[in-house]
């Protein structure tokens, strides 16, 4: 028995379907919005531990895409996770963070850390799956006049599309005892600069994108004003994904979406076309 999580959302939204045939359960947090797909639909939450144990009964292996960012989002990791090792699941594939380490630049990539650190305290198989940041949603950084702004310098980002990341999980959970204890680093093709991903998003879109660098203080200012009711883990989460792309850390390709899937990792523009 396989179980998907995040099947309301973009990447297990993907997921779901090209598993129908498996007869996957589906675990939401509300089920008015899980796909019809005619799987089994059960209630849970990642904090709410009684419903996730529940939920997790007899399943053999889950699909555990990471839990929205929130300031609480370590704790409910790691209660989903306990919830699921005594439900008696035997093996967590998790969606990380390609840079994910406790004192990693992007701050997030460390709560994808302490995720990994628990599933492995469990005791659990595991598969990590670390993505790193979707080309699809780069040029979404883009303010209402088409500019990106961040302080990522020079720096470059191997960045992948999100078809490619679901496509790399469909092919773990067909086959989950070939990736036991298995952690694989997804990426595109290249490693794009921010003025690359403007120049060539641009004219995949339509639409004139320019980047512009920020110093990290001007990001902070930029954002704190944009946004005044943010908290500060926010403010550090997303200035650092600029800072995490300037020092190199988002930069290394890797051809681990090829060795998954049978296909090559998409380009930029082939995650940006339509349909």
């Amino acid at each position: 028995m396989i179980a998907l999580t995040g099947v309301t959302g973009a990447l297990g939204g993907l997921v779901a379907p090209a598993l129908v045939d498996l007869g996957p359960r589906l675990v939401v947090r509300d089920p008015s919005r899980a796909p019809d797909l005619g799987l089994p639909v059960h209630q849970a939450s990642y904090g709410d531990a009684g419903a996730a144990e529940a939920a997790l009964s007899e399943v053999d292996v889950l699909f555990m895409v990471s839990a929205a960012e929130s300031a609480d989002r370590r704790t409910e990791h790691r209660s989903f996770i306990t919830a699921a090792a005594r439900a008696g699941v035997r093996h967590i594939v998790y969606t990380s963070f390609s840079g994910a380490d406790p004192a990693a630049t992007f701050t997030l990539g460390r709560d994808h850390h302490d995720a990994e650190a628990a599933i492995v305290e469990s005791g659990m198989a595991y598969t990590f799956l670390r993505d790193n940041f979707y080309l699809d949603i780069l040029p979404m950084f883009a303010d209402e006049a088409g500019v990106i702004r961040g302080p990522a310098g020079a720096g470059r980002v191997a960045a992948v599309a999100r078809a490619d990341v679901a496509d790399a999980a469909v092919a773990v959970l067909r086959d989950p005892g070939a990736h036991v204890d298995a952690t694989y680093t997804l990426t595109g093709p290249e490693a794009l600069s921010f003025h690359d991903v403007a120049e060539r998003a641009g004219v995949a879109t339509g639409r004139r994108l320019t980047y512009v660098d920020e110093t990290q203080q001007e990001a902070y200012a930029s954002r704190r004003a944009t946004y005044p009711d943010a908290a500060d883990w926010q403010l550090d989460a997303w200035v650092s994904t600029y800072t995490a792309i300037a020092d190199g850390s988002c930069e290394p390709v890797t051809d681990d979406v090829a060795r998954l899937t049978g296909h090559r990792a998409r380009t930029l523009e082939e995650a940006l076309a339509p349909g």
